[in-house]
């Protein structure tokens, strides 16, 4: 590392340059959790699921690339590294999604909207920051402990697909990895109104590119520093909490990953809204609506910490490892979100 640059200052410069990215495609590229289940639930579309196939594919192929090249020791990774808990995944995930419904936005998509003027996200990023900090290390913790408690693998293989793949049949884990992300990227290109649309692509490939960047720069100083720090790329449950407490507390603790990502992707969603003339100062009118975004926040927020990740942090970068989670908390979380847009959408009438 450089004499001017501490190995915190790094990472987290790792997490502004692909937070940037996120933010840019969320604001450019339309690329957003809510909205993709949306619009498959009742839009018509499933172009913007399979923008988040591309991602995924992306992400994967490029994860095990590194993994291949030694530039990767994945088993360093939270994801990998904590004994997967079936019923944490599903019951975190259907909580998060039903938040996500109701807030109207995931962590990710709330800090990208708020990079936009919208100071209703404002009070989302803020509620749900708190509430992760709440389950995660506050009083609701020994209840969430006692529950869910997050045990470190030890022995046996890593709680990751490829890996128990790898394990019996003998082949290389980066060569099962890169296969599977290059399935993906197969899958989500099928369609051809995804493949008419250049712009949708090109952001979906940059997500996924976002997610390896923070596994490799983390890496790289983890590797190359004298500093015990963690192996981790993007997610918004937890890191929005941290970011709080660093706002206020920035004299007493060093920089991280975490506030590097949420503040690259607010700076990303910034620029973005000014390239596309889209910035406007928005603000809630009406109390109900202030009320469900606040309850949703809140559901959002410890649904995130008992799932052990959101949208980004397991619909992303757990499964850019493929961890055993990423996909069942992915489904579940699809599951509460349908769920809530009903809700909101339809009502809960009986069928006639």
């Amino acid at each position: 590392m450089p004499d001017w640059l501490t190995e915190s200052q790094a990472v987290a410069l790792v997490g502004v340059f692909g937070g940037i990215v996120l933010g840019l495609a969320a604001r450019l590229g339309r690329f957003c959790t809510l909205g993709a289940i949306e619009d498959a639930l009742y839009g018509g579309s499933d172009t913007r699921m399979r923008m988040w196939a591309l991602a995924i594919g992306t992400a994967v192929t490029g994860t095990f690339a590194l993994i291949g090249a030694g530039l990767l020791n994945e088993t360093e990774s939270f994801y990998l590294s904590i004994r997967w808990m079936p019923m944490a995944s599903i019951i975190g995930g259907l909580m998060f999604g039903y938040g996500m419904a109701l807030a109207g936005n995931c962590g990710y998509g709330a800090i990208a909207r708020l990079g936009g003027g919208d100071l209703r996200s404002f009070v989302i990023v803020l509620v749900m920051g708190a509430s992760t900090y709440v389950v995660l290390a506050g009083p609701l913790a020994p209840i969430r402990n006692f529950f869910f408690r997050q045990i470190d693998v030890t022995t046996g293989p890593p709680p990751g697909l490829a890996h128990h793949i790898a394990r019996l049949t003998g082949l290389p884990l980066h060569g099962i990895g890169i296969a599977v992300g290059l399935v993906f990227i197969v899958t989500a290109l099928w369609a051809p109104a995804l493949r008419r649309d250049r712009t949708a692509m090109f952001w979906s490939v940059m997500v996924g590119l976002a997610i390896v960047s923070g596994w490799a720069g983390t890496q790289y100083v983890s590797s190359n520093g004298f500093g015990a720090l963690p192996v981790v790329s993007h997610s918004f449950s937890a890191p929005v909490g941290d970011t709080i407490l660093w706002a206020m507390t920035g004299s007493l603790r060093p920089v991280n990953f975490a506030v590097g990502s949420v503040t690259g992707v607010w700076l990303g969603a910034f620029i973005g809204s000014l390239i596309k003339g889209h910035f406007r100062w928005e603000a809630c009118e009406d109390p109900r609506e202030l009320r469900r975004q606040i309850i949703g926040a809140a559901v959002m927020g410890a649904g995130a910490v008992i799932a052990m990740g959101c949208t980004v942090g397991q619909g992303m970068s757990a499964f850019s490892v493929l961890a055993v989670s990423a996909p069942v908390t992915f489904l579940s979380i699809f599951a509460g979100a349908a769920l809530g847009l009903r809700q909101l959408i339809e009502g809960f009438k009986p069928a006639e």
